[in-house]
Parts: C-alpha cells; sequence; structure tokens
C-alpha cells in the first residue's frame, strides 16, 4: 500500500514538473517583474551586416529591455522586417520600362513598427518566354 502511494506521489510530481517545461516563452516572459503595460519597441538591429541574429531594443517609462530577434536574409529591405504583407500576382510586362509591379496590402506591423498601408515592387521582366504546349 505504501509503494502505491509513493508511485502515486513519483507520478504527481513528474507531470507537475512537465507542466512547467511546457509553458510558452511568453508566459515565461511575463514573470520578468516588468508592470509596465505600454512597451515601445525599436526595429530589430542585427549583430553584423543587414540580416540574421540581432536584439531589438523596448522602452517602457522608466525601463528598458533587449530582446533577442531575427532579420530573414530575404526580406525586404525597403519595407523593413517588422511590416507583413500580403502580395497580389504580378502585372503584366511593361514593354516601356521592361518591369513587372505588384502591390501589397499590410497585413500585420510587428513591435508597433510604422509600416505602409500599400507598397508597390517592380522586378525585371523575365526574358524567357514560356510555352503552355506542356500536357497537350
Amino acid at each position: 500500500m505504501q509503494v502505491r502511494g509513493l508511485l502515486l506521489l513519483l507520478a504527481l510530481i513528474l507531470v507537475a514538473a512537465a507542466a512547467e517545461a511546457g509553458k510558452s516563452k511568453k508566459e515565461k516572459a511575463k514573470k520578468d517583474g516588468s508592470k509596465c503595460e505600454g512597451w515601445r519597441w525599436g526595429p530589430c538591429v542585427p549583430n553584423s551586416k543587414d540580416c540574421g541574429l540581432g536584439y531589438r531594443e523596448g522602452t517602457c517609462k522608466d525601463e528598458s529591455k533587449k530582446l533577442k530577434c531575427k532579420i530573414p536574409c530575404n526580406w525586404k529591405k525597403k519595407f523593413g522586417a517588422d511590416c507583413k504583407y500580403k502580395f497580389e500576382s504580378w502585372g503584366g510586362c511593361s514593354a516601356q520600362t521592361g518591369l513587372k509591379t505588384r502591390s501589397g496590402i499590410l497585413k500585420k506591423a510587428l513591435y508597433n513598427a510604422q509600416c505602409e498601408e500599400i507598397v508597390y515592387v517592380t522586378k525585371p521582366c523575365s526574358s524567357k518566354i514560356k510555352s503552355k504546349s506542356k500536357g497537350q
């Protein structure tokens, strides 16, 4: 009988430890002792070059923090890494400029970033001619 009680107690301890280990990083970050609600975050600043691992500084009243962040190396530098857009399909090729254009509508602004609502991007037209003869 005592062995069952001991095993039950051990099982409860293991379940409690697993639950604590499974908490998300956000829940753990909230335990930092800060009661400030209005954090203002700066842009992600890479440690070297213009992409990769870096940090983001935040301030709230008299407090300041640094968070780790990452800028993907294929990000659109013109828009910033904290502005996420939903892009349309590429338009037709302009014979005058030799460029294709498409627009993107702001989907999400991370860390209170100042983002444009609509952005336009261009790229050179492909010199390859695509044939639609496949499957016919």
